[in-house]
C-alpha cells in the first residue's frame, strides 16, 4: 500500500513539474501577442485590409464608438498592445507606404488574443504589428487592388 502511496505521489509531482513549463509557454505566447512593437516616428508595421461595414468582414460595430464605417473612409484598427486600451481611439495616425501617406482615424482594436469566434468573424487573433485599414487607406497609398492584404508600412501618431 505505502509503494502505491508513493508511486501516485511522485506521479503527480512529475505531472506538476510538467505542467509548470507548459504555463509558462502560454504565458510568453500571450505576452507575445500582446506586446506590440514600441511606438516611434515611423513605427514598422503590415498593413492589411478590413471591411468597417455592417455585414464585411470586420465582425461588430468598432469599439471606439459602437458604429460601422464606409469602407471609403480612411480607418483602421490597430493590434492589442498599439490600441493600447482604448488610449488612440478616435486619433488620427498617419500610414506611410508605398512613397506616399494618409492620415487615418483609430476606431477599433485588431485583437491579438482573441480570434476564432463570432465576434472576431471567425478570424485568426492578428500578429502585434498589425493597421488593419479600410480600402480608402489603401486606395489613398496608391496601391493596386491585386496588390492589397499585406504591405510593410510605416506609422507614426499624426
Amino acid at each position: 500500500m505505502k509503494k502505491l502511496a508513493c508511486s501516485r505521489t511522485v506521479s503527480l509531482l512529475i505531472f506538476f513539474l510538467l505542467l509548470v513549463p507548459y504555463f509558462q509557454l502560454l504565458k510568453l505566447n500571450h505576452a507575445s501577442l500582446v506586446c506590440s512593437p514600441k511606438v516611434t516616428g515611423h513605427t514598422k508595421a503590415v498593413l492589411t485590409i478590413n471591411s468597417f461595414e455592417e455585414g464585411g468582414d470586420g465582425g461588430g460595430p468598432s469599439e471606439c464608438d459602437n458604429k460601422y464605417h464606409s469602407d471609403d473612409t480612411p480607418v483602421v484598427s490597430l493590434s492589442t498592445g498599439w490600441f493600447n486600451k482604448k488610449k488612440r481611439c478616435l486619433y488620427f495616425i498617419t500610414i506611410h507606404g508605398n512613397g506616399k501617406s494618409v492620415k487615418a482615424m483609430v476606431v477599433d482594436e485588431c485583437d491579438s488574443t482573441m480570434g476564432c469566434d463570432a465576434d472576431h468573424d471567425y478570424q485568426p487573433p492578428c500578429d502585434n504589428n498589425i493597421v488593419d485599414a479600410s480600402k480608402a487607406v489603401w486606395k489613398a497609398l496608391g496601391v493596386p487592388e491585386k496588390d492589397w492584404g499585406g504591405l510593410d508600412i510605416f506609422w507614426s501618431d499624426a
